[in-house]
């Protein structure tokens, strides 16, 4: 093919358009993500696949409803086919020309998928001619980049495969059978060896075969593209926007991935993956959810109508190794000063809130936190999603419910933590306050249940208490402004002020203590504070960490308990800059 091809779109009505077509892959149907857009009702969202290349063309019927017709034939799988020839899908017809007007030698009906030759970059399309202006029942027609042919023309491959395998093996039968997961995952590798080895002469020479074996062995049992993702340390966060495009975060910064689900069902059976074994679930009348992987990481799903582009994923990992206070210290996130007067307020049992934005690591520090509790205490744990992975040995989890299909059996944040109070708990640890609970967890901090810690979005050590007030008025409880600050003032010693800069880095910005109630207004002091100086020329935060100079209120406490601090710690003169 030394020219560029045409193909004519004829209409409904008997008015066509053509356009000029290159060497690639082109899926046909009513979805919007096709190259070739079909707007018929009868014509499947994927219906068929054009393929073009220097060897020959062909069209492939993908199974749908009404089937695909050349020359008013049906086609069965893939047919070949000659310039000038007429491809029925719906109540459209396409018709490939060639430039010249005479027909180019076709392969044989039962050739494989043409290999797309690296040498020989594809031929561009002439632009002398224009389509005819678009109107309502106009097909539209999207050109593919080389780069972007070779990936349909892979996705493609990996379906069909996949939909063999599925006959084949009947994964979901098997799975229903409740047969051992590791024989499982031998049955699928070993029955997807065979179909490639059964079909290897037909691939194209530039797929690997065992890199497709994997690939594919990933999406039938694993989490698909993600197995890799999930498996490089320096990768913090996952998010899919949708089946083809795949954004992770690498050093705080957000980087669009090469990676790609076969289509949205397959996001959609990943999340089920996910969701199903901690008894949650995805579909229309719960489509959004919060999960986690069974290592800890946070997953959240939501799904159209609420999400319009797809399915979408957002994973927030954990490392498999929890952090601890020695890592903080070596990234710069916290001083080791500071980190040493936290250690010693657990002890003192300090009421502590880690304040934050989003991927601020909230999470991430209240674990730290929780760490340095003391092994001799009754530790209860309650958060929406389990994440917090503490040390100690005598540690309760609990975790809350969503609704079930009939909108029952839910159980709150806050009916966990009405009943944690009931099981003889030395020490409550909350992995988010976001709403009512808060009253509760104020009263508890209060009535006995000190050194117990949680987590609240915010932006300031200021803007904590604002928070703070504005979830205890969502409790349903009709308390005056002075009242709940009160209970604020007597409850919360410590707010640690977590931030993520611009450079991506996490620092510990503010340890500010909360010493009382001044008339109406809360009375607070930093204690420790992060001053940021300026930035570098590659980018980079640059700043110090100091002491105010201000003392904690509560330093005799420490001696009474016989803890032992250094006042030089809180001597700003004595902080290097």
């Amino acid at each position: 093919m030394t020219e560029a091809m045409q193909l004519e779109i004829r209409r409904p009505s008997g008015s066509s358009e053509t356009h000029p077509i290159k060497c690639g892959v082109y899926p046909m149907g009513s979805e919007k993500g096709n190259k070739i857009v079909i707007p018929d009702s009868n014509v499947d969202r994927r219906h068929a696949i054009l393929i073009l290349h220097q060897e020959g063309f062909w069209v492939e019927d993908l199974k749908s409803r009404i089937g695909t017709l050349l020359d008013g034939k049906p086609v069965a799988g893939r047919a070949a086919i000659l310039p000038g020839q007429e491809i029925g899908i719906g109540s459209y017809t396409l018709i490939l020309r060639s430039p010249a007007g005479a027909p180019l030698p076709a392969p044989p009906p039962e050739a494989p998928p043409p290999k797309m030759e690296k040498e020989k970059p594809p031929i561009r399309p002439e632009t002398g001619s224009r389509p005819a202006a678009p109107d309502s029942t106009a097909a539209k027609f999207h050109e593919p980049s080389r780069q972007d042919s070779l990936r349909e023309q892979k996705q493609q491959i990996k379906k069909q495969i996949h939909e063999e395998l599925l006959e084949r093996l009947d994964i979901k039968r098997l799975t229903a059978s409740h047969i051992k997961e590791t024989e499982l995952h031998e049955r699928t590798l070993k029955m997807l060896e065979q179909i490639v080895q059964d079909i290897q002469t037909r691939l194209p020479s530039w797929i690997e075969p065992q890199a497709l074996i994997k690939e594919i062995y990933d999406e039938a049992v694993g989490l698909g593209p993600l197995e890799d993702l999930l498996s490089n340390q320096e990768i913090t966060e996952i998010m899919v926007n949708r089946n083809d495009q795949i954004y992770v975060e690498k050093q705080g910064k957000l980087t669009l991935t090469d990676r790609a689900f076969m289509d949205d069902s397959s996001v959609l059976a990943i999340m089920e993956r996910i969701v199903a074994p901690i008894g949650r679930r995805i579909d229309e009348s719960q489509p959004y959810v919060d999960a986690r992987l069974k290592d800890g990481s946070r997953v959240n799903a939501i799904i159209p109508p609420l999400a319009l582009s797809g399915p979408c994923l957002t994973i927030r990992k954990f490392s498999k190794d929890p952090l601890t206070i020695e890592d903080l210290i070596r990234f710069g996130t916290i001083d080791p000063r500071m980190a040493d007067f936290l250690r010693r307020c657990v002890l003192l049992r300090k009421n502590v809130i880690v304040a934050g934005g989003t991927g601020s690591g909230k999470t991430t520090f209240l674990n730290i936190m929780g760490s340095f509790l003391p092994d001799t205490d009754r530790i209860v744990t309650i958060e929406d999603s389990a994440e917090l992975r503490l040390p100690q040995s005598h540690v309760v989890r609990l975790e809350s419910r969503p609704p079930n299909i009939e909108g029952r059996g839910a159980v709150t944040i806050r009916d966990l933590l009405r009943n944690a109070l009931r099981m003889r708990p030395d020490r409550l640890v909350i992995g988010e306050c976001r709403s009512g609970e808060t009253l509760d967890m104020l009263q508890a901090m209060n009535t006995g249940h000190d050194g117990s810690m949680t987590t609240v979005h915010a932006n300031t050590p200021r803007d904590v208490i604002s928070r703070l007030e504005t979830m205890t008025l969502m409790s349903g409880v009709d308390l005056p402004t002075r009242a709940i600050r009160e209970q604020i003032g007597s409850a919360i010693h410590l707010v640690i002020q977590t931030s993520r800069l611009s450079d991506g880095s996490r620092k510990v910005t503010n340890i500010t203590e909360i010493s009382g109630l001044e008339g109406d207004r809360i009375t607070m002091q930093d204690l420790f504070i992060f001053v940021q100086t300026g930035i570098d020329q590659k980018g980079k935060v640059q700043g110090y960490m100091t002491a105010t100079g201000s003392v904690p209120t509560f330093m005799e406490e420490f001696k009474t308990r016989g803890l032992s601090v250094d006042m030089n710690m809180f001597n700003q003169r004595l902080w290097t800059h």
